[in-house]
């Protein structure tokens, strides 16, 4: 099955994408497979997976470091976008997608390779985001997914990468399906396929059980720059750093698990533990900000669109015209989004008590009832006349 020569395989250093080496040369014939490992901040050590995919027949072996890039380039845009998908999720496996296939598009164009290829699984919402944004990219490479296509089970595919040298895994597998990245983790299958099994302390890494979480409140101060974090407790950070540090605060105060059952693009339902930290209160924080900073007009039409954006992502369509066109308006809505929010952290929660900047569109005397008051109060009896016109009309020739 000559599907191609020389292909370029997003490899994670698993069962499937070590698998798929020997696989595509021996029953698809591929002559040269070059594997991709991206570095997202996982916390992974990627030197034991480069040597793997070598062991197990790769041509060449790459490691991206590719976390400034993830975190500046798609991670901050989502926050200026408030993504929240199913109003919930923010998106910090999706986020990952779209970069990973553009680092794989960009190398198998300097290799020369025909085809890109993954190793998602044919119920996944991956397998779309990566096919999708490979064929925006270069619609001239191929795509290939061997896992979608093999119809092994689990033991076979492990026996057959035995028959090639892949080692099985030595110690007893755990029952979930991890992902991860700087931004956070996705866990699921195992146990928590029963939408009703509480989950296990075990499937957490990056919060802390609201037990043990401090007896006493902390507070963050979280400035943003044209919507963009860049400060922390009034510190400018770079964004890793900006990031690690959030997390690892957050995250001792119990704050960012998410539990759901979500819609997959592939039209089934499927119960996710999340954790996302930092993420969840950047969101949060910058939320407020645009209440203090955006017009009324700007923050409503503003969360329609949030909403499509988020859609776009999680459906794989981040490299698409209609997400082009959002991302424009988001930019401009930007311009104003300066200025600092202040979050309580206490037992699993996060609440913003505090905000302000130059750009506030917040007026005190016009907002207090103290004696400072300058609304002209005679105003709003003509403004309600005008206002309920439309109603008081309507109501005369129907009642």
């Amino acid at each position: 099955m000559g599907r191609a020569e020389k292909v370029v395989l997003a490899y994670s250093g698993g069962v499937d994408t070590s698998v798929c080496i020997p696989y595509l040369k021996h029953e698809w014939g591929v002559e040269e497979v070059i594997t991709l490992a991206a570095d997202l901040g996982q916390g992974d050590e990627l030197e034991p997976i480069r040597v793997k995919a070598l062991d197990a027949g790769a041509a060449e072996s790459l490691v991206m470091d590719a976390t400034e890039r993830f975190v500046t380039d798609y991670v901050f845009p989502a926050i200026q976008a408030n993504a929240l998908y199913e109003d919930r999720y923010p998106l910090c496996t999706a986020l990952g997608r779209p970069l990973i296939a553009k680092l794989l598009v960009e190398a198998a164009e300097k290799y020369g390779a025909d085809a890109v290829v993954h190793g998602c699984t044919a119920k996944g919402n991956d397998q779309v985001r990566f096919d999708v944004a490979i064929a925006a990219l270069n619609p001239a490479l191929k795509v290939l997914a061997p896992a979608r296509e093999w119809g092994m089970s689990r033991e076979e595919t492990i026996a057959y990468g035995e028959k090639y040298g892949v080692p099985s895994p030595v110690k007893k597998s755990s029952p979930y399906s991890i992902d991860k990245n700087l931004m956070g983790r996705s866990v699921e299958a195992g146990p928590l396929e029963d939408p009703w099994v509480e989950p296990l302390e075990e499937v957490y890494e990056m919060t802390q059980a609201i037990a043990d979480a401090p007896d006493e409140p902390a507070y963050v101060e979280i400035g943003f720059t044209q919507g963009n974090p860049t400060r922390l407790n009034g510190e400018a950070l770079a964004p890793i750093e900006l990031v690690t540090q959030l997390n690892q605060i957050v995250g001792q105060h119990g704050v960012g698990r998410i539990d759901m059952v979500e819609n997959r693009l592939v039209g089934i339902k499927s119960r996710e533990i999340y954790e996302a930290p930092g993420l969840l209160v950047l969101i949060q924080a910058h939320q407020d900000l645009e209440s203090l900073v955006l017009t009324k007009d700007v923050t409503h039409y503003k969360k329609g669109l949030e909403q499509t954006y988020t859609q776009l992502v999680y459906n794989g369509l981040w490299y698409s015209p209609l997400k082009e066109a959002i991302d424009a308006f988001i930019q401009q809505t930007q311009q104003q989004v300066t200025g600092t929010v202040r979050v309580k952290l206490f037992k699993g929660t996060a609440v913003v008590v505090g905000r302000k900047s130059e750009q506030s569109l917040y007026t005190p005397t016009l907002a207090t009832y103290g004696s400072d008051d300058t609304f002209d109060h005679k105003a709003a009896e003509g403004f309600i006349y005008v206002w309920g016109l439309p109603t008081r009309v309507w109501s005369q020739k129907t009642r």
